[in-house]
């Protein structure tokens, strides 16, 4: 797998110093959009990513780290978020390992890190250290809290991030405890802001020369998305209550079961009201009692009774369209296998299918931009260390034999596949 030859950000390169999922979302857009990224690993079995599941020899198994020293290749995030990108194995404790990281970061535009605060200082490659071997060096530094602060230094998962940014305080059922969200929501969050601030350092350092270090804490992510609740209480000191699946408190607007899953309604504006009457074929929706927003939330239990029954007896996706087809905002709760067969992605030619060495031909989601032109690049996932050789030779001219004495030395691996 070669460096991409298209796309918005071919000839830009970046160093991916990161693991998990911030730091991996940020250079996977940046892949996508085709930048050269190298995926520095550390050896022996690189990206902690590689070993969370599912896994697609496996679908139901789940692969703990066990001290072997062989990577995990098949791992159903790493598949997704490393997409796109070559991976360089180097041990950044060794002299020369740290040396190789300097000489790549000379020849670099971008870099993106996602270790603890510190960390790099304490291995010789902090960000006056990398400003020194190349001043127009965009450095994007993606923690829990930030660089600075009392609690710069605290560890946190993605369940505390999504707690102590405030949004865990606004999800759930107003009479039950806060809920955490299904998807790892406010590092994937993060890693969209970190790729949006990368860019934006980028054509300032084209046009000045001037590189600069951003700072994104994934906490503070979560708190920028808050909808209004923030607002609210700043402005009239009462807190944003949770209001489960009734969105808003309004009757008539959230998440109901029907036949088959479960359907979205949003039943406005309140000139449309009378279309749920005649879909749901029950007159007595149409009472007047229902016809603005505060009479349907002050009668919201008796809406919800009338509305059952028909929404009951129906299939997600006719609900769904019938809705739509009266102008009113109604949609369904799609599992994966309808996102798979959903007549608007296939239509717009959304999936694309990617073959892998150990995983196999898998589908995938397509580009999040879809621009006339053809900007964004599909490459599979890399095998640890794949294109150690390949790096070191594209970006920094080194002989077969100087990379033969870095493998010797501990630095890169001594199997690094060549390609």
């Amino acid at each position: 797998m070669s460096s991409p030859t298209n796309g918005l950000l071919n000839g830009v390169k970046a160093l991916d110093l990161t693991h998990y999922f911030a730091g991996p979302y940020c250079t996977r857009l940046l892949a996508g959009l085709g930048a050269d990224v190298v995926k520095v690993e550390r050896p022996p079995s690189g990206d902690p990513l590689r070993r969370l599941g599912p896994f697609a020899g496996n679908p139901g198994a789940y692969r703990a780290p066990d001290g072997s020293a062989a990577p995990v290749e098949d791992g159903a995030w790493h598949l997704y978020l490393n997409a796109g990108k070559r991976s360089l194995g180097l041990n950044l404790k060794t002299e020369q390992g740290r040396q190789t990281l300097l000489r790549l970061s000379e020849r670099a535009d971008v870099l993106v890190e996602n270790f603890a605060p510190g960390t790099l200082d304490r291995l010789g490659l902090g960000y006056e250290e990398l400003r020194r071997v190349n001043p127009a060096l965009v450095v994007a530094s993606i923690s829990n809290f930030g660089q600075t602060g009392p609690y710069r230094d605290w560890r946190a998962a993605e369940v505390n991030l999504y707690a102590m940014g405030g949004l865990m305080n606004i999800t759930g059922e107003p009479d039950r405890e806060p809920l955490k969200e299904g998807a790892p929501v406010a590092q994937l969050g993060a890693g969209q802001n970190a790729f949006a601030a990368t860019l934006a350092a980028l054509m300032y350092a084209e046009e000045t020369g001037e590189g600069q270090r951003i700072d994104i804490s994934i906490a503070e992510y979560a708190t920028n998305i808050l909808e209004n609740a923030l607002m609210q209480y700043s402005y009239s000191g009462q807190e944003y209550t949770r209001v489960g699946n009734r969105g808003y408190g309004r009757a008539a607007w959230g998440i109901y079961p029907c036949r088959d899953g479960f359907v979205g309604i949003i039943a406005g504006p309140d000139h449309r009201w009378p279309e749920v009457s005649r879909i749901m074929e029950r007159e007595e929706l149409a009472d007047p009692r229902f016809a603005s927003r505060r009479g349907r939330q002050d009668n919201a239990d008796e809406v919800d009774a009338l509305m059952l029954p028909w929404l009951i007896e129906q299939d997600k996706v006719d609900i769904f369209k019938a809705g739509q087809e009266s102008g009113l905002g109604f949609s369904f709760v799609a599992t994966m296998q309808d996102i798979l067969e959903m007549e608007q992605l296939l239509a717009r030619g959304y999936f694309v299918e990617l073959e892998h060495p150990v995983a196999g031909t898998l589908r995938y989601p397509g580009a999040p931009i879809r621009p006339d032109t053809d900007a964004w690049v599909f490459r599979r996932a890399p095998l640890f260390g794949e294109h150690t050789a390949a790096v070191l030779s594209d970006w920094l001219d080194l002989s077969g034999s100087h990379i033969s004495e870095l493998a010797t030395s501990g630095a890169i691996p001594s199997g690094a596949i060549q390609c």
